[in-house]
């Protein structure tokens, strides 16, 4: 076999490979809803983007069923009031005025998880629900782990109308969404296990103690 067809069979082999894991992803994500009921934790944290109604509701109803003490919503555009996010949120006035913060550094999955940390850090919570969308999920706790890797973390993906994760590949935007974040997803990954080979930090990343007031 000359050098061209060895590389023609790298490149056909990396390709079945990539696929492969994608449909595996997407497998992981259609299975993650409906999510089981979390454990209490300290708090909670919503992360915004595509679909952030469906998951801002869902972390206020986690939170009015007693699930966490207070709830950070992550990533909200700086243009929203407080009152845009409640109306959104469908919270009980009373539970929302009392115990939802609104962070507004945040703009995308890195931001997120920076965001998240400060404000676990402030309110001195070592365990967190996380909301955010199934899709999203992923690499929104590949994100957190890194800059939390101390706290408990429990996952609630949420399905949204921005795609049907069973089936994601019947529409143009459903696959491109779908390959977008499996292509993130595995950019993440890899940052990670590089790290993982490197130094180790016996103190861990440095956050600050100073709360932010934001995707995927």
């Amino acid at each position: 076999m000359n050098s061209a067809l060895k590389g023609l069979a790298l490149i056909l082999l990396v390709g079945v490979i990539w696929a492969a894991g994608l449909i595996a992803f997407a497998d992981r994500v259609d299975r993650s809803t409906p999510a089981p009921l979390p454990d209490k934790a300290d708090g909670l944290v919503a992360l915004t983007g595509a679909g952030s109604n469906e998951r801002i509701e869902a972390g206020v109803e986690l939170l009015e069923a007693g699930k966490a003490k207070r709830m950070l919503v992550s990533g909200v555009n700086p243009e929203a009031s407080r009152e845009d996010i409640r109306t959104v949120s469908k919270a009980v006035r009373k539970i929302y005025d009392c115990c939802v913060d609104l962070g507004f550094t945040a703009a995308d999955t890195v931001g997120n998880a920076r965001e998240t940390a400060e404000w676990a850090a402030a309110m001195r919570y070592d365990s967190l629900i996380v909301v955010t969308a199934d899709y999203h999920m992923p690499r929104a706790m590949l994100e957190l782990r890194s800059t939390l890797p101390a706290a408990k973390l429990e996952p609630y993906p949420v399905a949204t109308s921005v795609i049907n994760a069973h089936y994601w590949w019947r529409t143009g935007r459903g696959a491109r969404l779908m390959i977008m974040e499996y292509s993130k997803y595995l950019a993440i990954l890899g940052r990670e296990i590089v790290r993982g080979m490197g130094p180790k930090d016996a103190a861990g990343p440095a956050v600050s103690p100073t709360p932010s007031t934001s995707k995927g």
